[in-house]
């Protein structure tokens, strides 16, 4: 059959494939209510977290915890990363399921241009709808995470959200785009195959790793190259105020951002590795006589678009679940092995049901005079700058430059951490003098001895000696200011740690800890808590994903069920096949998964040995087994609940009836 001119397709009208667009819907309402449910609920995820995101200011955090900004900024990020994920995987899987219909369509006549042009109108009217019921539902959504921070101490009383116009319109923007680009790059490539070649090749995937796909993959892998360059070479890079790269205390966000870049790139690499993983796991079912087991194997190794786009969200659950849980596991080990290293102190009195009182230290010492105590409070520089005097040469205050938590250290602070030292020694700390983090004075210039302008939480401007620089702690503040000069200016603050070298006499009401044993760090409670806000919207939509994925691919099998029955195939057999595909998929996506947490793992470990802990204390290279296999199981369990359920109801109907 010759193949329509191009000139003959611009003559022809689009409305021509109307009717065909309209029996389309009809017929398929599973892929396109699948597709709809998956760009629905990507949107809601995507205005909510931004809706959140946009009434924050990075500064709004309770004293101690995470920046909640940044942890929105990650929640957002994650959000985002898992919907395009899906939805672009599940907008083009709905074009692949229909490569038969194409190949008929190309047979009869229709134009490259019309294919496209039907499923790009197919895909906006899907793609509109969720849009404006993602924002619909992101509006109670928002609140809701809202009101879980602030229950959980994440965030300050009163925090909430309210309807935002400018995030949701920017998460429908991109739901858009996402399922259109998904839509409509595998409409192109479906289009340009001729009518005889569409024909044969509705029958198996063939080439399901594109030239688009392929340079995703590669752009990733460079991508994650490059992230790991970059953070291994900062500390070669020209200080500046701020953040530094290199930091330890900012190490959990940078391992963060490898770890999606490494899950990124193993997810767009996935069409090659997929089949080489399921004929390595499947190879004992070849060896089987029974149909079922042959069956499922021969499915899943030739329907390749529907196995990738089944194993793509499962190898998302369990994959961030192991990565993002097990290095936020690994970071906690280590702050309280580093706590434990730096601690002088023998016992550590935290406030108990009642704040500690403000002299708190004099009070336990002054029946013992032999006993060493130190308190600690923490607080909030609002300014700091570099070697500069309090006031300039008009009188005026000098400028606030970067903001910074710190911690005042009221008595020997030697009595409480041994540091280690880079410059200067514990003991000079007294006075109008501060210490300061390896990097808080790489970033300003600072140098030992040098006048640091210093304005305080309540408008008060000082000059205080630096008179120690100390390695980055990962459990301390990176600015300690001595008692003798600040306290005045804290408007009441109490401490909320004192560092006894010996059991008091007199608790104070508060609770007593072994210093060398302390338990959970409070920073890794807060660790765990911002771990689970980043990654729990994201999972969760990576679990429905995978429902909706296999509903969509077994409401598209009937006819192969139907072929199967006539063939003498009783229903317990084609249902253990169903069932061995699935598990077939998890265990392909959980091998991935496996692979990519223990090389994540590794590196994260050996991060936190070699450059960050340096010799103070080490941590065990430990795989989060619990997370990976709990994630594994769920997923397991909806993909045979999501398979099985639908297949069952299609195979009610008798055979012949079909």
């Amino acid at each position: 059959m010759s193949e329509p001119t191009e000139s003959t397709a611009g003559r022809r009208s689009f409305g021509t494939l109307l009717p065909v667009a309209a029996a389309g819907l009809r017929r398929r309402k599973a892929a396109f209510a699948g597709s709809y449910v998956a760009l629905t609920l990507g949107v809601t995820l995507v205005a909510t977290t931004g809706s959140l995101l946009n009434r924050t200011a990075g500064d709004d955090s309770p004293l101690g915890a995470p920046s909640l900004h940044k942890v929105l900024q990650f929640t957002s990020a994650m959000a985002a990363f898992v919907a395009v994920f899906v939805v672009a995987g599940t907008f083009a899987f709905a074009v692949a399921q229909r490569r038969q219909e194409i190949a008929m369509l190309r047979a009869v006549g229709a134009t490259p241009r019309q294919i496209v042009g039907l499923i790009t109108g197919e895909a906006a009217v899907v793609a509109l709808a969720s849009a404006v019921s993602g924002c619909l539902l992101a509006l109670p959504g928002a609140p809701a995470l809202a009101a879980w921070l602030v229950d959980r101490g994440a965030a300050p009383a009163g925090f909430t959200a309210r309807p935002a116009v400018g995030p949701m319109l920017l998460a429908a923007a991109v739901g858009l785009l996402v399922a259109l680009l998904g839509a409509v790059t595998a409409a192109v490539r479906a289009a340009r195959v001729r009518a005889v070649e569409a024909l044969g090749d509705a029958a198996a995937d063939r080439t399901v790793m594109t030239g688009p796909r392929w340079a995703g993959a590669l752009l990733s892998l460079l991508a994650l190259a490059g992230t790991i360059g970059y953070y291994l070479s900062a500390d070669t890079m020209p200080p500046a105020p701020g953040d530094q790269p290199d930091d330890p205390q900012l190490a959990s966000q940078w391992v963060l951002g490898a770890d999606l870049l490494t899950i990124t790139t193993l997810a767009l690499f996935a069409p090659v590795l997929v089949p080489a993983l399921l004929r390595l796991l499947s190879a004992p079912l070849a060896r089987l006589t029974a149909a079922a087991p042959l069956l499922a194997r021969q499915n899943a190794l030739t329907a390749v678009r529907r196995t990738v786009s089944t194993a793509t969200p499962a190898f998302l659950t369990i994959a961030l679940a192991g990565t993002v849980i097990g290095s936020t596991a690994a970071f906690a080990d280590a702050m309280t092995a580093q706590n434990r290293a730096t601690a002088a102190a023998r016992y550590v009195l935290r406030p108990g049901t009642a704040p500690l009182p403000a002299d708190a230290a004099h009070r336990l010492t002054a029946d013992r005079p032999g006993l060493h105590a130190t308190a600690t409070t923490a607080t909030v520089v609002t300014g700091l700058g570099a070697d500069r005097p309090a006031f300039d040469d008009h009188g005026e205050d000098s400028p606030a430059t970067v903001p910074s938590a710190a911690t005042v250290v009221d008595g020997d602070l030697a009595t409480a951490w041994t540091l280690p030292a880079v410059a200067g020694t514990a003991a000079d700390l007294h006075g109008a003098t501060l210490a300061a983090s390896t990097h808080q004075a790489r970033g300003h210039g600072w140098k030992l001895g040098d006048q640091i302008n210093l304005r305080l939480a309540d408008g008060t401007v000082t000059s205080l000696r630096l008179a120690l620089v100390y390695r980055t702690q990962l459990g301390l503040d990176e600015i300690l200011l001595s008692g003798d000069t600040v306290t005045a200016h804290l408007a009441g603050a109490r401490p909320d740690a004192v560092h006894l070298g010996a059991e008091p006499a007199d608790r104070l009401g508060g609770t007593l800890t072994d210093a060398r044993n302390p338990g959970p760090d409070q920073g890794a409670h807060y660790a765990w808590i911002a771990t689970t806000t980043i990654l729990g919207p994201a999972l969760l939509y990576a679990l429905i994903a995978i429902v909706n994925t296999m509903v969509m691919s077994t409401a598209d099998r009937r006819r192969d069920f139907t072929v199967l029955r006539l063939a003498g195939t009783v229903r317990r057999q084609v249902l253990q096949m169903v069932a061995l595909e699935a598990v077939l998929v998890v265990a392909t996506a959980t091998v991935l998964a496996l692979a990519v947490t223990a090389l994540t793992q590794y590196g994260t470990t050996a991060l936190l040995d070699h450059r960050i802990l340096a010799g103070q204390a080490t941590v065990p290279l430990r795989l989060p087994w619990l997370p990976l296999g709990a994630g594994a199981a769920l997923c397991l369990a909806l993909a045979l609940a999501a398979g099985l359920l639908p297949s069952r109801l299609a195979l009610t109907t008798r055979a012949t009836a079909r």
